[in-house]
């Protein structure tokens, strides 16, 4: 089951969040040899992304760094949406963390 975690993104600006992963003994999520793919989407039954984050991932410590540039965040209306993140070791695509984006409006053009 994927953890909950919810996003605040402002518009226009540059966003990075690290998304720290555990195992159930609490130790650091070994992800070696996977990749993760995270998407914003408007709603669950969007049939295309609003953005999709880049992601980097961090073996030793089991972090996930999800980052859109401020051209991709000032792209993205004000207001809600959803997001996932799945990581995938070649074999196995497993959904780790989900949740809602809020995106503030940008004042400052």
């Amino acid at each position: 089951m994927a953890t909950k975690a919810n996003l605040v993104i402002d518009q226009g600006s540059t966003f990075s969040t690290d998304l720290s992963l555990t195992d159930e003994n609490g130790d650091p999520l070994d992800l070696d040899g996977y990749t993760a793919n995270s998407q914003i989407r408007k709603w669950y039954t969007s049939t295309t992304a609003s953005a999709t984050f880049t992601t980097y991932i961090s073996v030793p410590d089991g972090t996930i760094t999800l980052s859109l540039n401020d051209t991709q965040t000032g792209a993205l209306v004000s207001g809600r949406y959803v997001y996932d993140v799945e990581i995938n070791n070649g074999v196995t695509v497993s959904r780790v963390v989900e949740g809602i984006v809020t995106v503030t409006p940008q004042v400052t053009r």
